[in-house]
């Protein structure tokens, strides 16, 4: 059995041949992209982003789950084991408050963290790019662009073309 490719990747020296492949790459409308450069790049950033993340509703969900259950958890205890404290009433809403703000914090955080490991693939051990030998210069002078195998336009050769035109200095398929 063959292993699967992962994508092609185009090794770039200079930043501007590396935001400008991936310009022509996104207006060719290639969706599956990862960049890795030696420094930040806003351009790069916004030309990689793709949609919204679901995170921040994955959160509110969450938050809304422990709200509710922690409030439902005081007054099924409250009733279930009655405590009389000079006359009040055993529904006293101000008291769960604080719990409940809590455990939503909580849940809330939780949620997040857990749906960013989800969707990052976290944690990772292993990455079919650190395969490359010459990868190791992404974090001192090289820009790598790759274009995932997954991408539903892939095109070994149109993509290597789009690449070299751009500048690649190198064009080459990685495998997963």
């Amino acid at each position: 059995m063959s292993p699967r490719l992962h994508g092609i990747v185009g090794r770039f020296d200079e930043g501007e041949a590396f935001t400008a492949a991936l310009r022509q790459l996104r207006g060719a409308g290639y969706q599956r992209l990862e960049g890795y450069a030696p420094r930040p790049m806003e351009d790069a950033h916004d030309l990689l982003t793709r949609e919204r993340s679901p995170i921040p509703g994955l959160m509110l969900a969450g938050g809304a789950a422990g709200l509710v259950g922690s409030f439902l958890l005081q007054v099924w205890a409250a009733y279930d084991y009655p405590l009389e404290v000079a006359g009040r009433p055993l529904f006293s809403w101000p008291a769960f408050v604080p719990v409940s703000f809590e455990l939503t914090l909580l849940s809330a955080t939780l949620c997040g963290i857990g749906a960013w490991l989800w969707l990052t693939g976290l944690p990772r051990l292993d990455h079919p790019m650190f395969h490359r030998a010459d990868f190791g210069q992404a974090s001192q002078d090289a820009y790598f662009v790759c274009v995932r195998g997954d991408d539903p336009q892939f095109d070994f050769e149109a993509i290597g073309d789009v690449l070299r035109k751009a500048g690649a200095a190198q064009v080459r398929g990685v495998q997963s």
